[in-house]
């Protein structure tokens, strides 16, 4: 990956050995030997990594982050530093840092950590370009993300979404089955026809076959007037299911028999309608497990799984936390009429680490709480709960920023291995780092 880093150190062997580096492995680097140079540079090249030692004499530590974020507010910015403390480390994340290198540097990190900046621009770019292609009005149906998982999800959106075939959406809780039910809709060959979304968990027990068939008057004691089902309500459109399995199990062979014959007995009625609706379900079980335990018929599966589309949980589509986060905050400043205009790369780390059990929409529920707490322009670090910021191990409390850096460290491979399912040689490969290295630093950082 090329792109132009700015290098900014007062120690003439240590910057020229560094930006020597730099070049040969393919970047352009500009190399400056005090602050005000470099920020001269920055304004003038508009880096796309800039690496700044945190001690140098006239203009330094986060003075420098501040004035160099303000040049350059889309420009990682990598802080260089062999005395700092983790108080002095945090001054310069408020002021703009992204990310931090200890002298004497190891170049393996010093490589890893550029790329990483690089690759973070790159998303940067990508999400200017969804910000023209999207607007806000047009934004329900649209499936935000790059990640390999999302794409094979849009993929089959695109294959089935013009077709009238029944589709089954999974996924954990909070992951936007019903966005993706909206986006089959929407690509339907009628997407002016109604969509109608019922949660089968919310209707009464007692109501069911009511709400989805309608009933008429003197149905049953309440029945004052004829009522029409969702079904009719959706005629020429579409019914989406959410939470199908909590329907009743001696409901179940009524439904299959609508979606099969493509008519509707109304409760107490005796006139058949008629309809021709597509159904779109969803769940958050595993319908198998569901059918084995009889809480679910087999034959209404086959009938509403033709196709089945898997929505990924968050955890495991974490480079599109960025996308997602901006995304959502936007559409919250049109809802609250706030202008936060964006979230700190501190910030940004954290949400990106963060185990995210509730989805997308655990990360909307912080970010509202952020937006409405916070009296700056970006949510900081500052902005987010305790329970998303609370990564850093109690054992390691000190202000030594080694220590720091060991309980980060620590915490991370945690989660990468939990992410794996304790497959360390996955753990391994998600790491970039061979298996013997990830031995090597579990047994140091005292993991199991």
């Amino acid at each position: 990956m090329s792109g132009r880093i700015l290098l900014i150190d007062d120690e003439d062997v240590f910057r020229e050995d560094i930006a020597a580096l730099l070049r040969h492995e393919g970047y352009a680097c500009d190399a400056a030997s005090c602050g005000d140079e470099g920020l001269r540079i920055a304004q003038a090249e508009a880096p796309d990594v800039i690496l700044c030692d945190m001690v140098m004499p006239g203009i330094a530590g986060a003075e420098l982050v501040r004035g160099l974020a303000a040049a350059c507010p889309e420009t990682p910015i990598v802080v260089i530093t062999a005395h700092a403390t983790v108080e002095t480390t945090v001054d310069a994340f408020r002021a703009g840092a992204t990310d931090y290198l200890l002298k004497p540097l190891v170049i393996d990190d010093l490589i890893r950590k550029v790329e990483r900046c690089l690759e973070h621009r790159q998303l940067q770019a990508e999400l200017k370009f969804l910000r023209r292609q999207m607007s806000l009005a047009g934004g329900g149906t649209t499936i935000i993300g790059t990640s390999r998982g999302i794409q094979a999800v849009r993929e089959l959106i695109a294959r089935v979404g013009p077709s009238n075939s029944s589709v089954l959406i999974t996924g954990e809780s909070g992951t936007g089955k019903e966005l993706v039910a909206r986006a089959l809709h929407a690509a339907g060959s009628n997407d002016r026809a109604p969509f109608i979304a019922v949660n089968c968990a919310a209707l009464p027990p007692n109501l069911v076959e009511s709400e989805l068939f309608g009933h008429v008057r003197g149905a049953f004691t309440g029945a004052l007037r004829d009522k029409r089902g969702l079904f009719e309500l959706a005629n020429g459109g579409t019914l989406f299911l959410d939470e199908i399995c909590e329907l009743p199990i001696e409901l179940q062979p009524k439904l299959l028999r609508a979606i099969e014959q493509q008519e509707v007995f109304p409760v107490g009625g005796t006139r058949v309608l008629k309809t021709n609706v597509r159904i779109l379900a969803a769940t958050n079980r595993v319908l198998r497990d569901e059918i084995a335990a009889k809480r679910f018929r087999e034959d209404l599966y086959f009938r509403i799984a033709v196709v089945e589309i898997a929505l990924p949980p968050l955890r495991d589509r974490r480079d599109d936390i960025p996308l997602l986060a901006d995304f959502l905050a936007a559409r919250l400043n049109e809802r609250l009429k706030r202008r936060v205009v964006g979230i700190t790369n501190s910030a940004l780390r954290v949400l990106m680490s963060a185990p995210w059990r509730g989805n997308v929409r655990e990360l909307e529920n912080v970010l509202e709480r952020a937006m409405l707490l916070t009296n700056r322009e970006s949510i900081g670090l500052d902005d987010l709960p305790a329970e998303i910021t609370g990564t850093i191990d109690p054992r390691d409390t000190s202000d030594d920023l080694r220590n720091a850096v060991r309980a980060y460290e620590r915490e991370h491979i945690r989660h990468v291995l939990n992410a794996a399912r304790g497959n360390r040689e996955e753990a391994s490969r998600r790491l970039g780092i061979d298996a013997s290295t990830l031995y090597r630093r579990m047994k140091d950082l005292a993991l199991s």
